[in-house]
């Protein structure tokens, strides 16, 4: 990760970009048969459809043609990410 840029606090933030450099390598180690799906996994990770990109890692997972543990902790990422999102869209009233 480049480390002369700004740092960002955002926890979300630096999770999913954290999330998304890992699944866009795996995705260029793809042998070209499946370059068609390393496309998509790398769109889907630039816009960070977390659902998406977890059924892209489970058939390529499946297929036995990317890393189990590396996809796995990736996954557990953008289980991060979508539990940050969820709860900075549906805040808890403090206000009682």
């Amino acid at each position: 990760m480049n480390t002369s840029l700004p740092i960002n606090d955002f926890i979300a933030h630096s999770t999913a970009l954290e999330a998304a450099t890992i699944v866009v390598n795996l995705a260029r180690q793809l042998p070209p048969r499946l370059n068609s799906i390393a496309d998509q996994i790398i769109r889907s990770a630039n816009s960070v459809h977390a659902k998406e990109v977890d059924s892209h890692l489970r058939l390529l997972t499946n297929l036995n043609v990317i890393d189990m543990d590396q996809t796995q902790h990736t996954m557990q990422l953008f289980d991060q990410v979508r539990a940050m999102t969820w709860g900075l869209i549906h805040p808890k009233d403090r206000t009682l």
